[in-house]
């Protein structure tokens, strides 16, 4: 046996599992990395990935394996980026692990990531969300879960894997009304509610019954809901709604979009991004600061702030139809 196995399989069962306890998302997002990258190299070398060594997976194999994922496999920069980064981890490793290839670990190490363009975030208005939550069926047990599902999510802010993990025993609706989660990077969170997500919440736990480690949003079966299934259920109701609100049908509502929505509701009623930033559980503030790029209130206030005096505030309207006609083009 070559050393690249033995070496990656300690990677995952020491490094990852023992020392770092990573999460399973993380352990599994690096498995299909490696995954693709030895498919690949087989494919290119012939070679068994068995019987590769760390000298077959250098810096040239592994440019030509980030171009793959872009070109042949469709992957964006972003999950280009996010393969690199699992690869570079493991490196790291190797290189206490096998100091004589330090030269190959270190060209490997160099690569860098890519830069990407970043896209103003996606959310829904007031309305909007109004709009989706009118638009569920909660004359059906499914519609009443669905329902209970989206508001909780656009008023928490909770990640998808927080919403599909959330139990009965994490949820409080008396005095200090919250609930609990464990989110990325391992990190214990507790979210508070409003009166309205408290009220829909008790009722809806009210019918649902269960013991304390039973999932809040379950099957019909009593199992946890998978993050496939959320985002299947919210595009539902999502294109139920577009058909009242036109504006729904330009946006992509996923479940992240229920999570910028919590985000921009926050902005919105003058919450300061720093406690934004611990709402939603951003490891750096930075992260929280895309939602002031997407916030065009935010830039209108600073627009009328900087008007010179004796000038009306506002933006600027086309005194003729025919001058705005021209104006459009």
């Amino acid at each position: 046996m070559t050393a690249l196995a033995p070496t990656l399989q300690k990677f995952f069962t020491d490094r990852l599992a023992s020392q770092r306890a990573a999460s399973p998302h993380t352990i599994a997002a690096y498995r299909d990395t490696f995954r693709l990258l030895l498919g690949f190299t087989h494919d290119t070398t012939g070679t068994p990935p068995e019987r590769l060594d760390l000298t077959d997976l250098d810096a040239v194999l592994v440019g030509r394996f980030l171009v793959h994922l872009e070109h042949d496999r469709g992957n964006s920069v972003r999950t280009r980026n996010a393969r690199l980064a699992a690869v570079h981890s493991f490196y790291r490793y190797a290189a206490f692990e096998h100091p004589e290839h330090a030269a190959l670990i270190q060209r490997v190490l160099a690569i860098p990531s890519k830069r990407h363009n970043k896209a103003i975030v996606t959310y829904l208005t007031d309305i909007e969300l109004d709009t989706v939550l009118a638009a569920v069926n909660t004359s059906t047990w499914l519609g009443r879960r669905d329902h209970v599902l989206i508001a909780t999510a656009a008023q928490t802010g909770l990640r998808v894997s927080e919403l599909t993990s959330l139990t009965l025993n994490r949820t409080t609706l008396g005095t200090g009304a919250h609930v609990t989660c464990l989110g990325k990077g391992r990190k214990h969170r507790a979210t508070p509610l409003t009166a309205n997500t408290v009220a829909v919440l008790r009722a809806w736990l009210t019918e649902r019954g269960g013991q304390p480690d039973d999932p809040v949003f379950p099957t019909r079966q009593g199992h946890h809901l998978s993050q496939d299934a959320i985002a299947k259920l919210l595009t539902k109701h999502a294109t139920a709604a577009a058909r009242s609100c036109p504006s729904i049908a330009a946006k992509t509502v996923t479940p992240h979009t229920l999570r910028h929505t919590a985000a921009m509701r926050l902005l919105h009623a003058g919450v300061d991004t720093t406690v934004i930033a611990l709402w939603l559980g951003h490891e750096s503030i930075e992260t929280t600061n895309i939602y002031l790029h997407a916030d065009m209130t935010i830039k209108q206030r600073a627009i009328d702030r900087t008007t010179p005096p004796h000038v009306k505030p506002g933006r600027y309207q086309p005194p003729d139809k025919l001058i705005a006609f021209l104006e459009a083009i």
